[in-house]
């Protein structure tokens, strides 16, 4: 079917249409952590020494970064189902790539292609969701969607683990194949036309090459701080970061549809939104990157007891998440994000503040509160973003909110190392306590949005 349709898909073609979403997410979403559990055995299976085996993680998150404004801007040109359907088919071409490495060179080629394979995909997903789902229903199709990213950011190590229980390494990338094809095959049948496109617009060469330059030195710099390398190294890339990325705002002002969609901040609500986003996701990353920490290396809990105590996180998120669609209908988005980034930081101050010997229940509760939190802010502030940009511009609204949550979780890795070489020992619980600090702003920045306490 390739109808142009005017507000939403009728049922049951939605439900057809939310699967391939989730589908295509759900791969993207693993494949961005996944690895992480297996490097071990991929350095000692491709003989790699530890500094270089983390290439295979830094390869793909480094080129989803850089590609995923390029890739919105063509959503909003060619059509959101393009760029989507050619993503899932150079996603499951690499993985198949990534399964059949058998040298290091080969392996973090394809994970940065495949990197570029997530950057499509992720790049219009909410902005196909506008046109999937009938305006009255968007804030649902959000929270469902928000449900499929947290769950599949949470359980990726858990679902690492169970791979590699029964099979090699190369698993982890070959189950994506016959997900790929399946997610294809219905992509072509149940995803809508984009019925707005860009009139008359082109693809800018420039800035793309601009976008590149800037973000992976931003990246760059960003990745050397948290690796405690000397800053006078990182000088010349911070400067030529901050001169190229001068001269690609400078152009973006002056374009109609531009790659960075500079125009959209001058909305208000659009630039808080977008903020919040960024600062809450350096909280979550702060936090998911800590806690397993803190479990086993302060209240030394074994890897299996770890991996079960942070299920409560994804399931309290699962039932929030849709939830905060629906309290959309009656309550303002911004206090919605504030309450839950609220609860969110109540619950890691909780989880930093734990006695020595705390109860397994101690544990699950404080998870539960937190991913309850997260999921009521999720939803809103996705929405909100999206809403609140021209339907001809959700392509670039949804790279920005992508765009977002990568920053977001950049910062907050790096900030984690920081944190644990700057006080050994204790890091663990101090990452807690500034990832609450950092929540309660996110809050605040969301509170800043409130026009009225109930929508009528």
């Amino acid at each position: 079917m390739n109808e142009t349709i005017q507000d939403g898909l009728p049922q049951p073609r939605r439900n057809w249409a939310m699967a391939v979403i989730a589908l295509g997410m759900t791969m993207a979403v693993l494949d961005g952590a996944i690895a992480n559990v297996a490097l071990p055995t991929i350095a000692g299976d491709l003989h790699l020494n530890p500094a270089s085996s983390i290439w295979v993680v830094n390869a793909f998150q480094l080129a989803m970064t850089i590609s995923l404004l390029a890739f919105s801007s063509l959503g909003d040109l060619w059509g959101y189902k393009k760029v989507y359907v050619l993503g899932l088919i150079m996603f499951t071409v690499t993985s198949l790539v990534c399964a059949l490495s058998d040298s290091f060179i080969t392996l973090v080629i394809a994970r940065g292609l495949q990197g570029f394979s997530a950057a499509a995909i992720t790049s219009v997903n909410t902005a196909l969701l506008r046109v999937i789902f009938p305006t009255r229903y968007l804030a649902r199709g959000m929270g469902i969607n928000g449900l499929i990213i947290a769950v599949a950011a949470a359980a990726g190590p858990t679902v690492a683990a169970a791979i590699l229980a029964v099979a090699n390494w190369p698993w982890l990338f070959a189950i994506n194949v016959p997900i790929g094809l399946v997610a294809f095959m219905m992509s072509l049948k149940f995803l809508p036309q984009n019925p707005v496109k860009v009139q008359g617009g082109h693809f800018d060469v420039s800035s793309a090459v601009m976008n590149v330059l800037t973000f992976g030195l931003l990246i760059c710099v960003i990745d050397g701080f948290a690796h405690d390398i000397h800053w006078y190294s990182l000088v010349p890339g911070f400067v030529v970061m901050v001169i190229i990325g001068w001269f690609f705002i400078k152009r973006q002002e002056n374009q109609a549809y531009p790659l960075l969609p500079i125009d959209l901040m001058h909305s208000r609500i659009f630039s808080l939104s977008l903020l919040t986003s960024v600062f809450s996701f350096i909280a979550q990353m702060l936090a998911l990157v800590s806690i397993p920490f803190f479990f086993q290396r302060v209240l030394y809990l074994s890897e299996v007891a770890t991996g079960l105590l942070l299920t409560p996180w994804p399931l309290a998120t699962m039932i929030a998440a849709p939830l905060a669609g629906r309290l959309m209908d009656r309550f303002n988005a911004g206090l919605l994000g504030a309450i839950g980034l609220f609860i969110f930081g109540t619950a890691l101050f909780l989880l930093a503040i734990m006695p020595a010997q705390p109860s397994h229940m101690d544990i699950i509760w404080r998870m539960f509160l937190g991913g309850i939190g997260f999921g009521l802010f999720i939803t809103p502030n996705n929405s909100t973003i999206i809403a609140s940009a021209p339907k001809e511009r959700s392509g670039g609204a949804s790279g920005m909110l992508g765009m977002a949550r990568l920053l977001g979780q950049t910062i907050g890795a790096a900030f984690v190392a920081v944190i644990f070489a700057t006080f050994p020992g204790h890091g663990m619980r101090y990452a807690l306590i500034f990832a609450a600090i950092i929540a309660v702003v996110s809050a605040i920045i969301s509170g800043l949005r409130i026009k009225g306490k109930v929508k009528n």
